[in-house]
């Protein structure tokens, strides 16, 4: 009897741990499985998201690829164009009264010239089409169009300093066998950039004897039609060079 009641009671402490395993052993599996599923759902739901952005991202690199390209062979065309009608520099006329410096890849050259006490410089841009309007007495079509004028100008400004720094600045604008002076001021040495130093008035508002004056005193210095002719000129074919360098420096850029 007391066995039996020692079986009994060693049966009933052992049966409840069996099951409490058994019921753990389910759950961790049935934990690992669900686990797994997740896995494999973020990996396939990854691949699926992805892959529109891989195949947009090489279609993009591959179509900016024929792009540039294209690019690159109409850079060329327009190049060799540009070489067959590029002009070199001729030696500027015996007696042309300025040292020319000229830096390729800027649109202005410095002209430079001594004159007694005086250093002259000469800032000369691109020329510039000039244009007026069209006027025409007869009931004419065209009557009040803007037509191109058969000239250019070229801005300039002349810089003339003497020893202490003092600079008498002009601003021009060179046509066909003729100076027009836009504005006349003086500059002192020390005088900065902020400050709003009194210019003058309009040069054309000035006595007409003082204009021809000033006219005359800009022609003594080298500043004349034939110098100016000459420089419209070199200014064409500078514009024609720096055109090509450009175009050359955009596909070299567009390469890289």
């Amino acid at each position: 009897m007391a066995l039996n009641s020692m079986l009994r009671r060693a049966t009933s402490s052992v049966l409840p741990l069996a099951i409490r395993a058994t019921v753990g052993s389910s759950r961790s599996f049935h934990s690992v499985i669900s686990t797994a599923q997740k896995v494999k759902l973020g990996h396939a739901l990854t691949q699926k998201s992805f892959s529109p952005f891989l195949r947009f991202s090489t279609a993009a690199a591959v179509s900016k690829t024929s792009h540039d390209e294209s690019l690159i062979r109409i850079l060329e065309s327009e190049i060799d164009c540009a070489e067959r009608d590029n002009l070199e520099y001729d030696d500027t006329e015996d007696g042309f009264p300025f040292e020319i410096e000229n830096n390729p890849g800027q649109r202005t050259i410095i002209l430079k010239s001594n004159y007694q006490n005086e250093t002259i410089r000469v800032e000369v841009d691109m020329p510039q089409d000039e244009i007026e309007e069209g006027e025409n007495d007869d009931d004419d079509d065209d009557a009040g169009d803007v037509e191109a004028n058969s000239g250019s100008s070229i801005p300039l400004v002349v810089s003339i300093t003497k020893g202490s720094g003092l600079c008498l600045e002009f601003g021009i604008t060179a046509l066909p066998d003729e100076i027009c002076i836009d504005s006349l001021s003086i500059k002192l040495p020390d005088t900065s950039e902020d400050q709003l130093a009194y210019e003058g008035p309009d040069f054309n508002d000035l006595d007409e004897n003082l204009q021809k004056a000033f006219h005359k005193y800009l022609e003594i210095r080298g500043i004349k039609p034939s110098t100016t002719n000459t420089l419209r000129e070199y200014m064409d074919i500078k514009e024609s060079n720096e055109y090509l360098l450009w175009l050359k420096n955009i596909k070299k850029f567009i390469e890289k």
